[in-house]
C-alpha cells in the first residue's frame, strides 16, 4: 500500500510504501478510535444515570419521611379532636340529664297541665322532606349523635325559658293580687259602710275596715307595689299608701311608726308599719282602705278571697 503526501509550500509530493503489518496497525487504529470514544461516552453516561437514579431515590426517601411525619401529626391531632368530642358529648349528656330533672321538678312544683311540658320525651319535630343537600349527603354517626344531643339540650333550654317566663308572670300576678288581711294578729273591729261615728255618734260613711290588735304589732302589705305616701295625714294619723298598679291602691292608717318611705318598692307580706293609735283613733288598730280606680271599695272582698 502506497501513501502519497503533498507538501503545502512547494507542491512537492512524497510517496510512502506501507507494509502489511503497518497497514493492519493503521486499520486497527482507525477502527478502534471511534469504538473507544463511543465506549467512553457510554460509560460516562451510565455513571451519570446511576448518579441521577441515586439522587432521585434519596429525594423520594426524604419526601416519604416528610409524609410519614405529616401523617403521624395528623393522626395525633385527629385523636386529640376525637377525645375532645367524646368529652363534649359526655358533658352534653350530663347537662341534658340535669335539665330534664330540673324541668320535671319545676313542672311538678308549678302544677302545670300534664303533658304541657314533658321533659321525658324526645322533642317533637316534623316538616316536608327536603333534598337540598342531595341524597348522598350523610354525616358520620358520631357527628349525628352530637348534633342530636345539642338539639335536645337547646330544646330543653327553650322549654325552661318559657317556664321561667310563665312562672315569673305567675309570680307577678300573685304579688300584685290583693288578698288577705293587713295584719298577722288581731280582729276586725269595724266594717266598711255606714256606721255611728265613735266621736260624734252621728251616722257616717266608713270607707275602710278596722283591725284592732296589740300596739306595736306588724302591719303588712296585702300586695306588692310602690309607696306613694308615708307620713302624717289629717284624720289618718301616720299613714302608708301603696300603689299596686292596674288601678288599685291601699292605705294603712293610725300607725305607731311607718317602716317604709315614699318611692320604696314593697313586696306582698312585707311589714310596712307598726300598729298604733295616731290621728283620729280610740285605740290601737289599723284602718285599712282599698281604692279601685280612685274610688273606695269594700276591703272585705279582697280580705276573704284566696291568694293566687
Amino acid at each position: 500500500m502506497k501513501v502519497i503526501i503533498i507538501s503545502g509550500k512547494n507542491g512537492q509530493s512524497k510517496t510512502l510504501s506501507l507494509g502489511r503489518w503497518t497497514r493492519t496497525l493503521l486499520s486497527l487504529c482507525l477502527l478502534g478510535a471511534p469504538l473507544g470514544v463511543g465506549g467512553y461516552l457510554g460509560y460516562s453516561m451510565s455513571v451519570q444515570d446511576e448518579a441521577l437514579d441515586s439522587a432521585a431515590l434519596k429525594a423520594l426517601q426524604q419526601e416519604n419521611q416528610k409524609e410519614q411525619l405529616v401523617l403521624a401529626e395528623t393522626k395525633q391531632h385527629t385523636e386529640q379532636q376525637l377525645q375532645a368530642l367524646t368529652l363534649r358529648m359526655a358533658e352534653l349528656q350530663a347537662r341534658l340529664v340535669r335539665l330534664d330533672a330540673l324541668g320535671e321538678r319545676i313542672t311538678t312544683i308549678a302544677k302545670l297541665d300534664k303533658g304541657e311540658f314533658d321533659f321525658s320525651q324526645v322533642p317533637a319535630m316534623g316538616g316536608p322532606e327536603s333534598d337540598d343537600l342531595g341524597s348522598s349527603y350523610d354525616k358520620p354517626d358520631f357527628v349525628n349523635a352530637i348534633d342530636q344531643l345539642v338539639q335536645r339540650v337547646e330544646d330543653r333550654e327553650q322549654q325552661l325559658q318559657i317556664l321561667e317566663t310563665l312562672l315569673a308572670n305567675r309570680k307577678i300576678e300573685h304579688d300584685i293580687f290583693l288578698a288577705g288581711r293587713p295584719i298577722k294578729k288581731g280582729w276586725m273591729s269595724s266594717h266598711f259602710g255606714l256606721r255611728n261615728d265613735p266621736f260624734t255618734g252621728n251616722v257616717a260613711m266608713h270607707e275602710g275596715v278596722d283591725f284592732a290588735g296589740k300596739r306595736g304589732s306588724d302591719i303588712i302589705a296585702v300586695a306588692s307595689g310602690v309607696v306613694t305616701w308615708s307620713g302624717e295625714r289629717y284624720g289618718y294619723g301616720q299613714m302608708v299608701e301603696i300603689n299596686h298598679g292596674s288601678g288599685y291602691m291601699t292605705r294603712y292608717a293610725h300607725n305607731q311608726e311607718n317602716k317604709v318611705k315614699v318611692g320604696d318598692i314593697v313586696k306582698k307580706g312585707q311589714v310596712v308599719a307598726l300598729m298604733g293609735s295616731s290621728g283620729r283613733s280610740t285605740g290601737p288598730h289599723v284602718h285599712f282602705e282599698v281604692y279601685k280606680h280612685g274610688r273606695p271599695v269594700d276591703p272585705a272582698t279582697y280580705i276573704h278571697r284566696a291568694s293566687r
